[in-house]
C-alpha cells in the first residue's frame, strides 16, 4: 500500500477540509461538525455548528495553530492524527485536570481519524511514528495522550487505543472513570 504521512500546513488545507467534508464521517454524519476543532474550542460544543467549526479550523490552519498529520493513499487523504503543543488545546486546559507541572512542555495527541476502508491496517501507528519522529527534538518534555478505557469500535476509539500507546513506551500517569492519561518521556 502506498501510504504517505504529511504534516498539516497551509498548502494541505484543501486536502484537510476535503477529508472532513467528504471522507471521514460518511459512516457517522452526526459527528461531521467536529473538524477536530473541539479541543481548541471552549464554548458549548453542542451549539457549535459545522460551518462554524470549518471556518475556525481554516483560520487555525492559516495561523499554524492546528497541527497534526494527514495520511494519504495515492494522494487521497484517508487519515488524520491531531498532535499539538498542549497549551494550544484550550479545552484541555479549561476542562481537564491533566497538568501536574505548568512548566512542562507537552506534545498532546488527542485524535486519530481513519477512513473505515483503511482501519486495522497500521495507519494510526504510521501517524504516531511520524508524530514521535518529528516532535522528539522540539523541546518537549513528553508526549501525552488520553485513550478511553472501554472496548470501543475503531470509529469510537478516536483517541487511540491504549495498546497502541503501550507499544511505544507510554505509561499510565493518571486514571479517570472512563479514560487514562498516558505519557512517553522524551528527556
Amino acid at each position: 500500500m502506498n501510504i504517505k504521512i504529511k504534516p498539516l500546513n497551509k498548502e494541505l488545507k484543501k486536502e484537510y477540509l476535503y477529508f472532513f467534508d467528504n471522507i471521514v464521517f460518511e459512516e457517522n454524519p452526526d459527528r461531521a461538525k467536529c473538524y477536530c476543532y473541539d479541543y481548541h474550542f471552549t464554548g458549548d460544543v453542542e451549539a457549535c455548528t459545522r460551518a462554524q467549526s470549518r471556518t475556525a479550523v481554516e483560520e487555525l490552519i492559516n495561523e499554524s495553530k492546528l497541527t497534526g498529520y494527514l495520511a494519504f493513499h495515492n494522494d487521497k487523504p484517508i487519515g488524520w492524527g491531531n498532535a499539538n503543543n498542549r497549551s494550544n488545546y484550550q479545552r484541555l486546559l479549561k476542562d481537564y485536570d491533566y497538568i501536574d507541572n505548568p512548566q512542562d512542555k507537552v506534545c498532546s495527541i488527542v485524535c486519530f481519524l481513519i477512513h473505515s476502508n483503511y482501519r486495522r491496517q497500521g495507519i494510526a501507528q504510521m501517524i504516531l511514528d511520524k508524530i514521535i519522529e518529528d516532535n522528539s527534538d522540539k523541546g518537549y518534555d513528553y508526549f501525552e495522550a488520553y485513550p478511553k478505557k472501554a472496548e470501543l469500535s475503531c470509529e469510537g476509539n478516536f483517541k487511540g487505543p491504549l495498546e497502541l500507546y503501550n507499544r511505544y513506551g507510554f505509561t499510565i500517569q493518571k486514571e479517570y472513570d472512563d479514560y487514562f492519561v498516558v505519557r512517553k518521556w522524551i528527556k
